[in-house]
């Protein structure tokens, strides 16, 4: 790769995974706090499907890369450049097929959440079968904040949370809510006090859910996302009324003065 091309991959962000003994790790990143513009969003997806039906792959990891922010949801700049909602459903479908390709995957998603989570990133963390996280990683779905809504990864979120927890998050869009309140109300399954405690328990369950049948994880999987077989259109449907939303004079001046701050 030039240095050029090279360069350019790491202002757009990117994708990349591997095949370890079954276990496939996925891990995307972004340079400003690993937020989610279309290339990526569009490259979680494919590589997810992808991996899904590959006989090489047993089990999932989804991560994203560095020590900090796990990730800051929709890419500010892309909002903003968003002239028509022809643009704006397009942009918003990225997150419903990321979590849709999640959801119609075979092999059970392990969620590695190293950091704060915000928007989309709750919604990546929602739509991951089993999420561990560090006691640091902090949500927020701060949609409603910037006039648009959590449409598109709230089926998601509600599904994991519970209505109640879903709606608590989404009505107070400015404030983070801990880690610890997420495991409560089922987001993550445990939390933990340093990446090392974390990744070695992600790695303890993918190991042994490597060793486990093929057809009775796609099963159970499939069985644990019950109810959700009309997704494809509620998801299209939710993209399309924040893609209407987006083009808003209240949304272009809220999301000028959050990239000010």
């Amino acid at each position: 790769m030039s240095e050029e091309n090279s360069s350019t991959v790491e202002v757009n962000g990117w994708v990349k995974h591997e095949n370890v003994g079954g276990i496939a790790t996925i891990t995307f990143q972004h340079p400003k706090s690993n937020s989610l513009p279309g290339n990526v969003l569009r490259e979680l997806a494919e590589t997810i499907t992808k991996l899904g039906q590959d006989d090489a792959v047993k089990v999932l990891v989804l991560k994203s890369a560095g020590d900090r922010a796990f990730c800051a949801g929709a890419s500010f700049d892309e909002l903003l450049a968003i002239d028509n909602e022809t643009v704006g459903k397009e942009f918003f479908m990225g997150f419903a097929r990321v979590i849709n390709d999640a959801r119609k995957c075979p092999k059970f998603i392990i969620g590695r959440v190293q950091g704060k989570a915000v928007g989309g990133g709750v919604g990546m963390a929602a739509a991951s079968d089993y999420c561990l996280a560090m006691d640091t990683a902090s949500v927020k779905l701060s949609e409603l904040a910037i006039g648009i809504g959590p449409f598109v990864v709230g089926p998601a979120v509600e599904r994991k949370m519970g209505t109640s927890a879903f709606s608590t998050l989404a009505i107070n869009a400015t404030e983070w809510f801990n880690a610890k309140w997420a495991m409560e109300k089922g987001l993550y399954t445990d939390i933990f006090a340093s990446t090392a405690e974390l990744d070695d328990a992600v790695a303890a369950l993918a190991e042994r859910l490597a060793k486990s049948s093929p057809e009775a994880m796609a099963l159970l999987k499939k069985a644990t996302w019950t109810n959700t077989d009309h997704w494809d259109d509620l998801l299209e449907e939710r993209a399309a009324m924040s893609g209407r939303l987006v083009l808003s004079d209240f949304t272009s001046n809220a999301i000028a003065q959050f990239k000010a701050k």
